[in-house]
């Protein structure tokens, strides 16, 4: 695997490890992530991260379209939060938490560990 493309991956994986994170030892509460401007803004970089690292995955290397499931959303929502900040929705925020980011967590993993193997 290109060595750019690995470590796109990586910075995707401490994201949202980082995010994860956010919320250890406590289970996810949205009425305390709604009400928490400073959680808000830190979970939101961390999706314009992922959202421009599976950008230049993809760019670079297309096949990882199918690769990363929903590669076109993720970068969408990375634009939405960039560009139409005003419109963006605690509700969708969070069902990108809590449907989501697991998913790509496990689909980061596999390609990160298929890249060693």
């Amino acid at each position: 695997m290109d060595e750019r493309i690995l470590k796109w991956l990586f910075d995707i994986k401490i994201c949202v490890d980082e995010i994860d994170g956010f919320f250890s030892g406590e289970e996810k509460n949205f009425l305390k992530y709604k009400s928490n401007i400073m959680l808000k803004r830190a979970v939101e970089r961390n999706l314009e991260i992922i959202g421009e690292a599976v950008n230049r995955i993809i760019t670079r290397d297309s096949s990882f379209i199918e690769k990363i499931n929903n590669s076109r959303a993720i970068i969408g929502l990375r634009n939405q939060v960039i560009h139409a900040y005003d419109n963006i929705s605690d509700e969708n925020i969070w069902s990108v938490l809590t449907h989501h980011l697991p998913k790509l967590k496990l689909e980061v993993d596999r390609l990160i560990t298929e890249s060693q193997g």
